[in-house]
C-alpha cells in the first residue's frame, strides 16, 4: 500500500489539519443524510494509502475544493482508477501540476517509495516520449490563480536553474537536489498555480521545465533512478506546455543518457532519434552534437561498428558548428571535449584503444567544469591501463582522485572505485598507493 501523496498535498495546501478535514467530511456527509464520524486517525489512514469507503471520496473532493476554490477530481486527490499513479501526461495540464507539486512535496520529504523506486522499463516508458512528440499540443496554457505571475518571475526560475547548475558541477547531485527540490516547492509550484496569460504561461513552463531537467540530474546523480525518471517525464510535459521543442529534444538527450546507463542501448538509440527528428529547426548543434555522440555510444555497445562510426562522424561535423553564446542555457554542458569522451567510450568498446586514447587525451586536455574534467580523468586512465602503461595511468588517478574532492555524487563514486580496482588489479608501481588516495576520497559517506 502506498501514500497517496497527492490527498497530502493538496491538505496541506489547503492548510487543513487532519482533524479539520474529518470534522468538514462528516458536515458534507450529514448535508447527504450520512451519519459519519471520522476523526483524524481516519485520515492518516487515508493518507498511508487506504482508500475510503462509499462516498467518501466524493465528499474529500467537495471538501478540497471549496477550500481551494477550484475544482478537485477523484484523480487530483489520488482516488481515481485503482492500481496505481496517474500517469503525467495525457492529463490537462492544472492536472499535471498538482501532481508534479504532490512528487516535489513527497521527496522533500525523503519518501521511500518514491527515493527506492526503480525506472520502468516498456511502454511506460517509451509513452512520454511518443506523446510530447505526437499530437494533440496544447492550445491555451493561461490560468486563473491566487498570484498574478510576471516576465521577472519567469527570469529569476532561469536564473535558480544556473545557479543550482553550477553548483551540481562543483559539489555533485546528492549535494544540490535537496536545494533545488526545496525551490520547487517553495517558489515554483506557487507560480504555476498562479494567474498568467498563454505567452507568460508558455515562458513560465519553459523555464519550470528546466527547473525540473536539473532535479532529474541530481536525482540520477544520486542513483535515484526511478526518481530521476519521474522528474525528466514532467520535463518533458513542461516542455510540451513551452512549446519550445528545442528544450523537449534536451530532455530527450538526458533520457537517452540515463538509458545508456541502465543498458537500454535500443531505447538509447531510438530516444536519440525521436530527438534529432522532432526537434526540427530548434535542434541546436551543441544538441546534435550530443545526441550524435551518445547514439554512437549505444551503437558501438549493440555490437553495430559501421552506425557507431557514422554517428561519431556526425557528431564531429556538428560540434564544428557549436558558436559559444547562440546556445540555450540548458546546453552549455556541451564544452569542447564532451563530444571526444563520449566517442572514447565509444571506440574502447569497439576495442580500437589507440583512437579512444587519442580522443580522451584530447578530452582531458580541453577546458572542462570540475564534475566533467573528473569523467574524462577516469576514461583516460582506463584505457591507460588497458593499454599497460603503468606511469601515465598511474599519475592521471592521482590526478582524478585529487579533482573529485568535496563533490557528493554518486556516479563519481562509481568511476572513482572502478578505476581503484582496476589498478589494483594491474599491479603497476604506483597503484597501491593511488589506491589509498582514492579511498580517502570515497572514506566520507555521503
Amino acid at each position: 500500500m502506498l501514500p497517496n501523496t497527492l490527498l497530502d498535498a493538496l491538505l496541506d495546501e489547503a492548510g487543513m489539519s487532519h482533524a479539520g478535514l474529518a470534522v468538514r467530511v462528516n458536515r458534507a456527509g450529514a448535508s447527504r443524510g450520512l451519519a459519519l464520524r471520522y476523526e483524524h486517525t481516519a485520515v492518516a489512514r487515508w493518507l498511508k494509502g487506504q482508500r475510503p469507503r462509499g462516498q467518501v471520496p466524493d465528499l474529500l473532493c467537495e471538501v478540497l475544493a471549496a477550500r481551494l476554490h477550484r475544482t478537485v477530481t477523484l484523480d487530483d486527490i489520488g482516488l481515481g482508477v485503482p492500481g496505481g499513479p496517474a500517469p503525467v501526461h495525457g492529463t490537462p495540464l492544472s492536472g499535471f501540476v498538482e501532481r508534479a507539486a504532490a512528487l516535489w512535496r513527497s521527496d522533500e520529504q525523503q519518501r521511500p517509495h518514491l527515493l527506492d523506486a526503480s525506472a520502468v522499463t516498456g511502454t511506460p516508458a517509451v509513452l512520454p516520449v511518443w506523446e510530447w512528440e505526437n499530437p494533440p499540443e496544447d492550445i491555451d496554457v493561461s490560468r486563473s490563480g491566487p498570484t498574478r505571475v510576471s516576465p521577472a518571475d519567469t527570469e529569476m526560475l532561469r536564473a535558480a536553474r544556473a545557479h543550482y547548475e553550477q553548483m551540481y558541477r562543483k559539489a555533485g547531485g546528492i549535494a544540490t537536489r535537496a536545494r533545488i527540490v526545496g525551490f520547487l516547492n517553495f517558489e515554483t509550484a506557487p507560480l504555476l498555480r498562479g494567474s498568467y496569460s498563454d505567452a507568460t504561461g508558455r515562458q513560465l513552463h519553459r523555464a519550470t521545465g528546466g527547473l525540473v531537467a536539473m532535479a532529474g540530474i541530481c536525482a540520477y546523480d544520486s542513483n535515484a533512478q526511478g526518481l530521476a525518471q519521474r522528474y525528466f517525464h514532467q520535463a518533458l510535459r513542461l516542455a510540451k506546455a513551452s512549446g519550445d521543442r528545442g528544450l523537449g529534444a534536451y530532455v530527450v538527450a538526458l533520457l537517452v543518457n540515463q538509458a545508456l546507463f541502465m543498458r537500454e542501448y535500443r531505447q538509447a538509440v531510438a530516444f536519440a532519434e525521436a530527438a534529432l527528428r522532432a526537434a526540427g529547426k530548434d535542434l541546436t548543434p551543441a544538441l546534435g552534437t550530443d545526441l550524435h555522440a551518445m547514439q554512437g555510444k549505444a551503437y558501438a555497445y549493440l555490437g553495430d561498428a559501421g552506425s557507431a562510426l557514422s554517428c561519431i562522424k556526425r557528431a564531429e561535423s556538428a560540434a564544428e558548428r557549436i558558436r559559444p553564446g547562440a546556445e540555450p542555457d540548458e546546453t552549455g554542458y556541451v564544452q569542447p571535449g564532451l563530444v571526444n569522451v563520449q566517442v572514447a567510450e565509444a571506440l574502447l568498446r569497439l576495442g580500437d584503444l589507440p583512437a579512444a586514447r587519442s580522443q580522451a587525451v584530447a578530452a582531458a586536455a580541453a577546458p572542462a567544469h570540475d564534475r566533467g574534467r573528473v569523467h574524462r580523468l577516469a576514461m583516460l586512465a582506463q584505457i591507460e591501463l588497458r593499454q599497460g602503461d603503468a606511469d601515465r595511468a598511474v599519475a592521471t588517478a592521482a590526478e582524478m582522485a585529487v579533482q573529485a574532492g568535496g563533490m557528493e555524487s554518486q556516479r563519481l563514486r562509481d568511476r572513482l572505485r572502478a578505476v581503484r580496482d582496476h589498478l589494483l588489479d594491474s599491479g603497476f608501481s604506483g597503484a597501491h598507493e593511488v589506491a589509498a588516495l582514492i579511498d580517502g576520497a570515497l572514506r566520507v559517506p555521503l
